[in-house]
C-alpha cells in the first residue's frame, strides 16, 4: 500500500559555505531520504525530477529537491554554461546536502542524480561511502565522475533511454569501472529527457523498486 505523499516544505540548507534552497517531503514512518542532484541548466522545480520525487514519496521516502547553485551562480552560468558541468563544485554541494540529511533525520540516505547531477552524486557516493546506501541516474553523465567512478561502493542503477545512443554508450562504459554492484537499464524507445509516453513513469517504476531493495532493505523489484 502507497503512503500518502506529504506536502513539501520549503528550507535552506548551509552547503559548502552557501545557503542553497531546498524543498522536503517526509511521509509519515519514512524508510529512507533520497535526495536529487539536478542536472545541466536544471533546478529543483524540475518537473522530471518532481514527478519522480513524487512516486518515491508513495512508497514511503522521504525526498530532498535542492537547488545546487545559488541565485547569482545560476544567473553566472545562464550566461557561461560553465557551472553547471563544474562537477567538484556540485559534488561538494551533494556531499553537504548528505552530511545534513543523516545528520537531522537519521534515515538511510539515497542519491538520485539526473545528466550532470549524476556524476555529482556518484562522486560523493564515493566520499561518502557508508553513509550513501544507494544511487540511482537517470540520463547521467557518470564518465565526468572521473576516477570517482573506482570509489563507488553503493548499488548504483544507471537508467538510460534506449535512443539516447552516446549517453548509453558513456553509462555502459562507466559501468565497467564501478566497483559496487551496480545495473545499467535501458528504457525502450526513450531519449535523454525520456519525454516518450510512459519512459518517465518507468524510471520512477525503476527507481522506487532499487531504494526499496538497497536503501530501505525492503522487497522490491530491483
Amino acid at each position: 500500500m502507497r503512503a500518502r505523499p506529504k506536502a513539501r516544505s520549503a528550507a535552506t540548507i548551509e552547503a559548502d559555505g552557501v545557503r542553497l534552497p531546498a524543498d522536503l517531503a517526509v511521509p509519515e514512518a519514512a524508510r529512507g531520504v533520497a535526495i536529487f542532484a539536478h542536472g545541466s541548466g536544471s533546478s529543483r522545480y524540475s518537473p522530471r525530477n518532481r514527478m519522480v520525487a513524487g512516486r518515491l514519496e508513495e512508497e514511503g521516502f522521504a525526498t530532498v529537491l535542492a537547488d545546487l547553485l545559488t541565485e547569482d551562480e545560476e544567473a553566472e552560468d545562464s550566461i557561461s554554461g560553465a557551472l553547471r558541468f563544474d562537477i567538484p563544485l556540485l559534488a561538494g554541494r551533494v556531499v553537504a546536502l548528505v552530511d545534513w540529511a543523516a545528520g537531522s533525520r537519521q534515515l538511510p540516505v539515497g542519491l538520485f542524480g539526473a545528466s550532470t547531477g549524476a556524476a555529482a552524486a556518484l562522486v560523493a557516493a564515493a566520499r561518502r561511502t557508508g553513509t550513501v546506501q544507494a544511487v540511482v541516474s537517470r540520463g547521467g553523465r557518470p564518465d565526468l565522475a572521473g576516477e570517482a567512478l573506482h570509489e563507488v561502493h553503493a548499488p548504483t542503477l544507471l537508467v538510460v533511454g534506449g535512443d539516447d545512443s552516446p549517453v548509453l554508450e558513456l553509462n555502459e562504459r562507466a559501468a565497467k569501472v564501478l566497483p559496487g554492484e551496480h545495473r545499467v537499464d535501458i528504457i525502450p524507445g526513450a531519449t535523454h529527457l525520456f519525454e516518450e509516453p510512459g519512459a518517465l513513469e518507468e524510471v520512477a517504476h525503476r527507481a522506487a523498486g532499487w531504494f526499496s531493495v538497497h536503501l530501505a532493505g525492503g522487497v522490491g523489484e530491483a
